[in-house]
């Protein structure tokens, strides 16, 4: 049984919103509810109360039991589901706004959020709501898409919200997945390491971080207790009770971050792009451009191969898993690599041409893994690949049990 939070705003599907209640209380879920004063304009409260035996969540100012309703509903719940979610309150969750009881209590809950966007076509189509939705699902929240179907204006498009039953089966597909790697402690690796030339100008790669992000929060959502190792990144980090962020620079800097955390961690995941040579001598000063010499040589030497460095010191009941980035020879390198780094897994990904994987938020990968064939998933999302290859550690994890 888990606590559900479930929040009522204002979209005439709001009627829906108590079968979605109904239905989560016939799967034994402990239900609690908060309603935007809109949608208290289309659903009768008193409905709601009846149904949960609880006060429903309506103002900042209500009378409950507790001095502060909201922050208590925060933090009695486990799952919170927005649903409808209208353009409203899909646009205040991305921008961190907090002005009624709805949107302060989404604030405050560091819980798992589901998000079912029911609007006009037009409304979700709008540039401003997909950006909004882009927000949130970098921030962690899932987002149920709407269906297709006719809508209250009384043509069809993309906005309905989905049946309530299939609301239910989604919700319980979710809570599934929150226990794949429960009490399992997961290092995730993220972003580009950069080594320094001067204290200026650095040798970095063209990772955006994006990768990693997605699997700390995939692991995250699956029960783990994650460490997320991240360097240069382009997107916002996660903000989750259940990632711990380290910060590192270089190659160096990962690699003693590693030696701390990887003998008690279960999995480790290294998505990081990690640089492969640095200056042999760091220069103290600025580089000045030279009148008489338009050339500037460096002299580079290898880095510490971390993965194979780390991996060679795991135990039995750990997984590693690495990534390869190549730009040519995809399958060949990356075998190359599962065989010589001691990794139990390979994901390897092309980086050349304008499909590159660096900083799109798609991907095509291929798992290499030690006497299997190799699985070539589908073009698709990166967050979609992130939870695959969650619930592919989860099922190696039990195999190893």
């Amino acid at each position: 049984m888990t606590r559900i939070a479930v929040y009522l705003t204002g979209s005439i599907a709001a009627y829906k919103g108590i079968e979605v209640v109904r239905g989560l209380q016939k799967q034994g879920h402990e239900v609690r509810v908060g309603m935007t004063e809109a949608a208290t304009k289309l659903v009768n409260p008193a409905t709601l109360f009846a149904l949960t035996k609880t006060p429903v969540l309506t103002s900042l100012w209500d009378e409950h039991s507790t001095p502060i309703p909201h922050i208590e509903l925060a933090d009695w719940t486990e799952l919170a589901v927005v649903v409808p979610a209208s353009a409203d309150i899909i646009a205040k969750m991305a921008g961190g706004i907090a002005d009624d009881a709805v949107s302060t209590a989404l604030l405050a809950t560091a819980a798992p959020k589901v998000v079912v966007p029911a609007m006009n076509n037009h409304m979700w189509m709008a540039p401003a709501t997909q950006r909004n939705i882009s927000y949130l699902q970098e921030d962690g929240v899932n987002v149920m898409l709407p269906a297709i179907g006719r809508l209250a204006e009384g043509y069809a498009g993309r906005g309905r919200l989905p049946e309530p039953i299939e609301i239910c089966q989604y919700i319980t597909a979710f809570l599934a997945d929150t226990d794949l790697l429960k009490d399992k402690k997961v290092i995730v690796t993220a972003g580009g390491t950069r080594e320094n030339i001067d204290p200026v100008r650095f040798i970095g790669n063209r990772s955006s971080g994006k990768m990693g992000i997605a699997i700390a929060n995939a692991a995250a959502h699956a029960g783990a207790d994650v460490t997320l190792i991240v360097g240069q990144v382009a997107v916002a980090l996660p903000q989750s009770p259940r990632i711990k962020l380290v910060h590192v620079t270089t190659t160096e800097d990962l690699f003693n971050a590693l030696q701390e955390y990887f003998p008690i961690a279960d999995v480790l995941i290294m998505a990081a792009a990690v640089a492969d040579y640095r200056p042999l001598e760091i220069v103290d000063h600025k580089i000045k451009k030279s009148a008489d010499n338009h050339n500037l040589s460096l002299e580079l030497t290898e880095t510490v191969d971390v993965l194979k460095k780390i991996a060679s010191r795991k135990r039995s009941s750990q997984l590693v898993v690495g990534f390869a980035a190549e730009t040519n020879d995809l399958l060949q390198n990356a075998n190359h690599k599962l065989a010589s780094k001691n990794a139990d897994m390979i994901v390897a990904n092309s980086v050349a041409g304008p499909q590159s994987a660096f900083g799109s938020d798609n991907n095509q990968v291929t798992i290499l893994q030690k006497n299997q064939a190799p699985l070539k998933w589908p073009q698709q999302s990166k967050k979609q690949i992130a939870n695959q290859l969650i619930k592919l550690i989860s099922t190696k994890l039990k195999q190893g049990d």
